[in-house]
């Protein structure tokens, strides 16, 4: 199975000159053309995201989709939380400008195990991920496109504490360079395992390929392992506190 970062097949913060290549799914080229290449090679594949419009077809949606070998859709994810943020460097992001939230939590079946669904900013709200494992999830994808400075002070020990936490492999593709629209993203496509250690780093680009491919094979059993030594789901239920 491969996973591709955030905004995999368009990143761009000029929302005027982006709005020529965004339109409904039904009308984009860009999902069509995934299947193909996923039934092509004969692999699942986890497209990160992609810019569409919305179902309303007034604001965009932050979309990722899971794909079978066979081609066929099996999962659609828009992203929950909108980055609004104002960072000490002066950087400001207002996603929310000009994307809708989703309001759905999903979790799909895959050749590795049930997957749980999420997408960059996600990463701050723990709370979705224990949503995510309430539905069986025994993997998380986070596809990304971390700012430099966010990804220096926050990436890996976020994707860290999220696989411990969740007792979870964490499959996390990230953009990573500068790029044309004048942003830098900090890159380190990570694969943690629910332990929490980092089992595969990308590390920053710098070669002339522009890109590079973390591969990690995933145990099955690893999840249950760190669950039963670590049985935080038990001792959950046991808690019995009035605030």
């Amino acid at each position: 199975m491969a996973f591709l970062p955030e905004m995999s097949l368009l990143l761009d913060r000029d929302r005027a000159r982006s709005a020529a290549h965004i339109m409904c799914e039904v009308e984009s080229a860009w999902p069509t053309a995934l299947q193909a290449l996923a039934q092509k090679h004969g692999i699942w594949l986890h497209t990160g995201s992609m810019p569409l419009l919305s179902d309303e077809g007034e604001r965009r949606a932050n979309r990722s989709h899971v794909i079978a070998a066979d081609g066929s859709v099996r999962a659609r994810y828009d992203k929950i939380h909108m980055f609004d943020v104002t960072l000490p460097t002066g950087e400001k992001w207002t996603e929310s400008a000009a994307y809708a939230g989703g309001d759905a939590l999903v979790v799909v079946d895959t050749p590795l195990g049930r997957l749980g669904l999420s997408i960059c900013y996600d990463l701050r709200f723990p709370e979705l991920y224990r949503a995510l494992v309430d539905q069986g999830a025994t993997l998380i994808a986070i596809p990304a496109a971390f700012t430099v400075p966010t990804g220096e002070a926050h990436w890996h020990v976020l994707m860290r504490a999220r696989a411990i936490e969740t007792g979870c492999h964490v499959l996390a593709a990230a953009q990573c360079g500068d790029h044309e629209d004048g942003r830098a993203t900090f890159g380190h496509s990570l694969i943690v395992d629910p332990w929490g250690a980092v089992v595969a780093d990308a590390g920053a680009v710098s070669d002339e390929t522009g890109y590079r491919v973390a591969l990690a094979p995933i145990d099955g059993a690893a999840a249950n392992r760190a669950r039963q030594a670590i049985p935080l789901a038990r001792s959950r239920a046991m808690r019995n506190i009035t605030l």
